[in-house]
């Protein structure tokens, strides 16, 4: 049997929301699984994935293809990298302990990529919400300079137009 993990669609029309799972190849793509690893929510910035990666790990050494999909989610999220080390310890070139403190490294360090490209979206979504609301003001003040000019016009043509009532009925 060949099993790969891929994404299983859940969601509304033009919400989509995917499980990670692990299936049988020849399952329909919302059909049957095996294992359910995690979660994929691409319709949060950034996206939201949760995702087991002891189970993944435990899947692709067991021989499971995954997606391009899949796969470009497990890279993100480091399980192929853990596949990885934990190759190099079955083959003697790391220790658990070596590949435990270089796997932990690359988390951090992925957290502070994550973080980083959030602050910067809150921070672009300040701007253009500063952006808005000083040309808005702009709007509103030319809208009330052209206001008052307007009433000013109006007033000067009404004194004007007195003028001329008061100048007729004096003669």
């Amino acid at each position: 049997m060949s099993v790969k993990i891929r994404l299983q669609r859940h969601g509304k029309k033009n919400k989509p929301f995917f499980w990670i799972v692990a299936a049988d190849a020849r399952a329909t793509r919302d059909g049957r699984y095996l294992e359910k690893l995690g979660t994929y929510n691409p319709n949060t910035n950034p996206a939201t994935i949760d995702l087991d990666v002891d189970g993944a790990v435990k899947w692709l050494q067991n021989g499971a293809q995954p997606t391009d999909t899949a796969k470009a989610i497990l890279s993100y999220k480091g399980a192929l990298l853990k596949n990885h080390l934990a190759g190099g310890v079955r083959k003697g070139a790391l220790t658990e302990e070596q590949a435990a403190e270089k796997f932990n490294a690359w988390l951090e360090e992925k957290a502070a990529k994550v973080t980083s490209k959030s602050e910067g979206l809150t921070k672009a979504q300040a701007d253009a919400k500063a952006k808005a609301l000083a040309a808005e003001k702009a709007v509103n003040e030319a809208r009330i300079a052209a206001a008052t000019a307007k009433v000013e016009e109006v007033a000067e043509v009404e004194a004007a137009a007195e003028e001329t009532t008061e100048e007729n009925s004096a003669e």
